[in-house]
């Protein structure tokens, strides 16, 4: 079919190994639009042409090691560009703090042009081949993507593919009435289709944004909003859409950008009569890209956004044979994580985590505390039912706790996308805020303190603990509080995640270099953690995982085993001193002190974790020095 074309030897080696796959499924898709293909194909040669030899060079060096981002020696950081450094040429010049965490994987936050005051963080993008104004340039993006390469850094930028800004130029011309663009969207005469989708659809914000629908009063039409009324829906089922759309992302790679997140991902098919998330066509949809990039440029990783629970999440990776997306979020370990804060029983984390470990160890999950966004109570509540929990009542607990609204907790957050009447509300708040740190500096109380600090770091630990990437949120590694000041800011008042978005507070950063301070204590033991785990192989993502029976509600025992070492985790979730009722027969020492540690009824104080290793293979103490 594509004989004639006189294309590059590379590109047609990757082209032709993929082409049977890609035309079956495009073809299955679109009905066999042979004109769409072609030009879909063609596109394709026309981005691998495009793309500079330096990146080329980046392509051929990450095929060599097509598993380099499941190792034990990556770490992520997310940022908005804005809050952390002003700009792109900010965050460039800032990228020396960021080696010194540690970090090889930046993920910067939308920065793509969409309108003030209904840009919603980022996410109703108005041009995908603009970066916001006050950003800087698309050769900005490039140039910081060209630093970070040459320092062995992947930079991660968000690819919003379930719908436009109202003021993008398709959405412009749709509004204008031209037919063809408005078949880009779902445009409707009349509310009768729109109200048959609202019988089976979800709506995504009840409260802020009621419905799925809205009215296009320049079209005099209805088009499909599933998140905001100025956030329109992409129409996938036209082959233009995707063809396009694709291209778009094509583009950002060719400007350094080497992992795409999949912005809501499971919302991209719609289909009259279904809840309209997680079609089988989605997964169609994103097999095809992830061959698009494998052709075009290889080095790309696909992070899919799927906000669900484990059994909806896992097909979003692929068979192993035709594989979709390389890394996918933990999002309910991490709200698990939160639910065992409060509650301090683990019962429900360690029944989580089993379901995790039991997948496929190529199932690569990005594991986070915090980032931009909320906290959504999304457990297993038929689980938890065995306990006598109901999920209302929890819920309620959960946020009271949480936002300190419960007897003795020092967290602090606040609620977000709050329904009374379900009693569904999410939460927000910075790692350090929610552990008590702000609580404890405002009452100036040092033993509170003491405690706030051990429990967040006791929760990196366990972060760094689990297979995949962990991902810090900037500021985490030097204890950012809640930024308040977002309620007097009119664009941002009505969003309560703004309290963990603040900007970046480069004086506390100065702090990181004293020892005594709250910054320096997070800084230096996070920094300590992440180099233990960079030099253990038995924190690799290909490890043996389970869990390690502690016979105590209040205390976590993860295990993991890698080439002849064996290593034990502890986490106690309680503030007070606990007993890890475990009894391992061979000689374990501490990961940190080094100190010979035998694993039997061992001792694990309020708010902290024990690290123990033993080697089937070395004789003596297998811990390496590592300051």
């Amino acid at each position: 079919m594509f004989e004639d074309r006189h294309w590059d030897a590379e590109f047609r080696e990757r082209f032709d190994l993929r082409f049977e796959e890609l035309k079956w499924l495009y073809y299955e898709l679109y009905n066999e639009d042979e004109q769409a293909l072609t030009y879909f194909c063609d596109m394709l040669y026309e981005y691998y042409s495009d793309r500079r030899p330096e990146l080329k060079k980046w392509d051929r060096n990450r095929m060599e090691d097509p598993g380099w981002y499941s190792g034990n020696g990556i770490l992520g950081m997310q940022m908005y560009p804005n809050c952390f450094a002003g700009t792109l040429k900010g965050v460039k010049k800032h990228l020396d703090y960021v080696y010194e965490c540690g970090v090889n994987y930046i993920h910067l936050m939308p920065l793509l042009e969409s309108p003030e005051g209904e840009s919603d963080g980022g996410y109703a993008v108005s041009d995908f081949r603009k970066v916001q104004p006050q950003l800087g340039t698309m050769k900005d993006l490039s140039d910081l993507a060209d630093e970070c390469h040459k320092r062995g850094m992947s930079v991660c930028l968000d690819f919003v593919m379930n719908h436009t800004s109202r003021d993008h130029e398709w959405a412009k011309k749709a509004a204008a009435g031209d037919r063809e663009y408005q078949k880009r969207y779902f445009f409707y005469d009349n509310w009768d289709i729109p109200n048959e989708f609202e019988k089976t659809v979800p709506q995504v914000f009840p409260q802020t944004a009621p419905g799925n629908f809205s009215w296009c009063e320049e079209a005099g039409k209805v088009v499909m909003t599933t998140f905001y009324p100025y956030q329109w829906d992409l129409n996938y089922r036209n082959p233009v859409v995707f063809n396009d759309m694709t291209a778009n992302m094509l583009f950002l790679c060719n400007n350094g950008v080497d992992i795409i997140r999949l912005d809501a991902t499971p919302y991209i098919w719609k289909e009259l009569g279904t809840n309209c998330r997680n079609l089988p066509q989605v997964h169609t949809l994103v097999r095809i890209m992830r061959m698009a990039s494998e052709i075009v440029c290889p080095c790309t990783l696909f992070l899919g956004e799927v906000v669900m629970e484990p059994s909806k999440v896992v097909p979003y990776f692929g068979p192993v044979e035709k594989p979709e997306c390389h890394m996918l979020y933990n999002v309910t370990t991490m709200a698990s994580t939160w639910h065992t804060v409060a509650t301090r029983d683990v019962r429900l984390l360690k029944h989580q985590l089993g379901t995790i470990f039991a997948l496929p160890k190529q199932y690569t999950f990005l594991n986070y505390l915090r980032c931009h966004d909320d906290i959504g109570w999304g457990l297993d509540y038929e689980f938890l039912k065995q306990f006598g929990i109901e999920e209302a009542e929890h819920k309620k607990f959960l946020n009271d706790y949480l936002k300190g609204d419960w007897y003795g907790s020092d967290s602090r957050g606040e609620l977000y996308n709050d329904d009374p009447r379900l009693r569904d509300a999410r939460l927000c708040g910075t790692t350090a805020s929610l552990c008590g740190i702000e609580a404890a500096e405002y009452e100036q109380n040092v033993d509170k303190l003491a405690k706030a600090i051990r429990l967040d770091i006791m929760l990196h630990a366990f972060l760094f603990t689990q297979s995949g990437v962990p991902v810090l949120y900037s500021g985490d590694e030097i204890g950012q509080l809640n930024d308040y000041s977002y309620h007097k800011d009119p664009l941002k008042a009505e969003d309560s995640r703004y309290l963990h978005r603040g900007d970046f507070n480069w004086e506390d950063a100065e702090k990181r270099k004293d020892p005594e301070s709250v910054q320096g204590l997070l800084f230096n033991m996070i920094s300590r953690l992440r180099k233990i785990r960079a030099a253990y192989d038995v924190f690799s993502s290909n490890a043996d995982t389970w869990i390690v029976e502690a016979w105590n509600d209040h205390v976590l025992g993860i295990g993991r085993y890698y080439r002849g070492e064996k290593m034990l985790a502890l986490f106690n979730f309680s503030e007070f001193d606990q007993t890890a009722w475990i009894n391992e027969a061979e000689d374990y020492y501490d990961m940190l002190s080094g100190a010979r540690r035998p694993a039997k009824a061992v001792g694990v104080p309020g708010y902290s974790f024990a690290w123990l290793l033993t080697s089937f293979e070395k004789e003596g103490n297998p811990v390496k020095t590592i300051q």
